[in-house]
């Protein structure tokens, strides 16, 4: 009898029978030389897949390094830099022109007010006397909030051009960007912009980039980056005066991180510039700072958008992502060496980057405790992007659950906000911003006090020896008219005044030692109303220095109210005080006892405000009664009273915060 065709081996059967436990004695086996080979194709997963070469990309390689530059455009906060970038991207062909304005600027935020947050990058190919050359350029932002930017675009470039306003001249951010650039040997172009506005002084602005930066300003061009006018001769100008930069694309790989952004689909995307070697989709590279390994998936430039390349070599800026994809921010660390495994001991890592100090902390709490999750999450997100902001989770009796943020400054505080309710639609309540204190105790140990709820109680006041505050340099420009309102506010403010220069005839530059605390309190706004805005200003850290500080403090009926403590010198304690509970009396709801508002300081009550409560009339029903029985009712009212305030307890809407601390 012959077997039927149909019956099934005894391994076949085994595998219907116990899948799993037939399939690891399978994987348990040893390869053969015909399986080996799937699994070195999968090796070459991690890249993408092979890619036709681009016109643009052969175009690009036959471009040598001695034909590369790059650069970016540095200047004062509303001079000019992104409309500029426009002009330059539209005479290289990059864009069309008469597209979208401020094309590098990509947040809203950014759009709405007209100002540059983050640094932008983009390739450009510019022939000039029949060659063609590939030009780099870093459109930076010009706020003293966001210098950590600047510095980051200057280790990528060889020179920069210093853009100057015709008619507000050299101002405080172009002062700091100068001795930036100068301290790293970066060659500058000096470009006078807006020189067809009826207020533009051209030659005024000009002898003041001569005698302040002693730069030759023969070579300086005037241009109008609004109508166009002259801008073509800006690109031959950098080709001359902007030095090529220096690598070895046969060297191996050594490449500095200069910023990272977050992608939903890809991960952290690295925007990266090549030093020495080449880098292509498949590279097994490793970081100098963390020790941890990636493969490289793709690798472009920003032309202007991200535009996918074969390969990337020395003396290119362009952004790189992994496959697997990088997920956490925190591995990207900027300023940091990328080399290929295997390279470690033949590269020698670059000079980093100082990292950026919070200068400015506030508490975020959600409107409503519900929508906590949600605020959280885009809260990460936007750090994941802004890795200068400080976030860590707090609690308050008031408010509930939030965070305590630290920034860079006050704009920077303030771009963050908007960009969460635009961007995201959070409903938040933000508290005024607050500055770090140090405490030195009495055992010799210092600490550094971020939240006002830590600051000592009258309990631990005796252990305390000093009590000390961070002060900042300020470099103030100005015109000579408003010079005595100035001063008149810094020494108003606590400052210290170190010097006065007058560097025209009619320009001022004021050095004044400020407290962080008074800059932080809209320093800046009150010097723009005092001069019409046409003072500028520039700050760094000093040092810590010995005050005379007190938490301020808010009770209603003798309870604390966290959300709004704050750390003041003693000599705006009462002023403060008072203004807080006359605010305050107007957001709380009447009850049916006295409510009582104190502001206090230590053991001081500083101020104080009462809302009466809700009074019923006792003596309706009386007509012709005796005094005695009236009397009698309004003492059992008031008796009610006094039991009413012992329990009742006032709850404050968070609608009341919200419009307490409200400017």
């Amino acid at each position: 009898m012959r077997p039927c065709s149909w019956l099934f081996s005894k391994a076949q059967y085994l595998s219907l029978k116990f899948p799993s436990t037939f399939l690891i004695q399978q994987v348990r086996k040893p390869l053969g030389p015909s399986l080996r080979r799937p699994f070195e194709w999968s090796r070459r997963n991690y890249a993408s897949p092979p890619r036709t070469i681009s016109e643009l990309e052969k175009r690009i390689s036959q471009i040598p390094i001695e034909r590369f530059r790059n650069f970016c455009i540095v200047a004062h906060v509303d001079h000019g830099k992104s409309t500029l970038s426009d002009r330059l991207l539209e005479i290289t062909g990059t864009i069309e022109p008469g597209g979208k304005k401020q094309f590098l600027d990509k947040l809203d935020v950014e759009r709405e007010r007209g100002i540059t947050v983050k640094a932008q990058t983009c390739s450009m190919i510019y022939k000039y006397q029949g060659d063609d050359y590939l030009l780099h350029l870093v459109d930076t932002p010009g706020h003293v909030d966001f210098r950590a930017e600047v510095s980051r675009s200057y280790a990528s470039c060889g020179g920069a051009i210093l853009l100057v306003d015709a008619s507000q001249g050299v101002q405080a951010q172009t002062v700091a960007n100068f001795y930036l650039a100068f301290s790293q040997g970066l060659e500058l172009l000096p470009v006078v912009n807006k020189v067809d506005l009826p207020s533009a002084d051209a030659p005024r602005a000009l002898e003041q980039v001569r005698s302040t930066f002693e730069l030759d300003i023969e070579n300086a061009v005037l241009v109008s980056a609004k109508t166009g006018l002259n801008v073509e001769a800006i690109l031959p100008a950098v080709i001359k005066k902007i030095p090529a930069p220096i690598g070895d694309h046969l060297k191996p790989l050594r490449l500095l991180l200069v910023d990272s952004w977050y992608s939903t689909y890809k991960g952290v995307i690295l925007l990266v510039r090549i030093f020495d070697g080449e880098i292509k989709a498949g590279d097994h590279v490793t970081s100098f700072a963390t020790g941890l390994r990636y493969h490289v998936g793709e690798v472009g430039i920003m032309y202007p958008d991200q535009t996918p390349q074969t390969r990337l070599r020395a003396g290119q800026l362009g952004y790189i992502h992994f496959n697997p994809g990088m997920k956490k921010s925190q591995e990207a660390k900027v300023g940091d060496t990328y080399t290929t495994v295997g390279s470690e001991k033949l590269v020698e890592p670059l000079p980093g980057f100082e990292e950026p100090k919070s200068m400015v902390f506030v508490a975020a709490f959600p409107l409503d405790q519900s929508e906590y999750g949600h605020l959280e999450d885009s809260i990460n997100q936007i750090v994941l992007n802004d890795r200068s902001v400080t976030l860590h989770k707090e609690y308050s009796e008031a408010l509930g659950a939030g965070w305590r943020l630290g920034f860079l400054g006050t704009l920077h505080c303030s771009v963050f906000e908007d960009r969460l309710r635009q961007e995201h639609g959070a409903s938040i309540i933000i508290t005024p911003p607050t500055v770090p204190f140090m405490v030195k105790w009495a055992d010799g140990t210092d600490e550094i006090i971020r939240n006002p709820a830590d600051f000592p109680d009258q309990d631990q006041i005796s252990k305390v020896v000093e009590l000390r505050e961070p002060y900042v340099s300020t470099t103030i420009t100005l015109p000579e008219e408003y010079l005595g309102k100035v001063i008149e506010l810094c020494e108003g403010n606590r400052g210290q005044q170190k010097e006065l220069q007058f560097f025209t005839a009619t320009q001022v530059i004021l050095k004044y030692d400020l407290p962080l605390a008074q800059l932080v309190d809209d320093f800046f706004g009150k010097l723009k109303g005092l001069t019409k805005g046409y003072a500028s200003l520039d700050y760094e850290e000093a040092d810590w220095r010995p005050s005379s500080i007190i938490k301020l403090q808010l009770l209603v009926n003798r309870i604390p109210v966290d959300a709004v403590a704050r750390v003041v010198h003693t000599s705006q304690a009462e002023r403060l005080g008072r203004q807080w509970v006359t605010k305050f009396k107007e957001h709380v709801d009447r009850q049916m006892f006295e409510v009582i508002i104190q502001a206090t300081a230590g053991k001081r009550i500083l101020a104080r405000e009462t809302i009466k409560p809700f009074r019923k009339d006792v003596l309706a029903k009386l007509h012709a009664s005796d005094v005695s029985r009236r009397r009698k009712l309004l003492e059992r009212q008031k008796d009610g009273r006094k039991k009413l305030k012992a329990v009742g307890n006032v709850t404050i809407d968070n609608k009341a915060f919200q419009a307490f601390l409200a400017k």
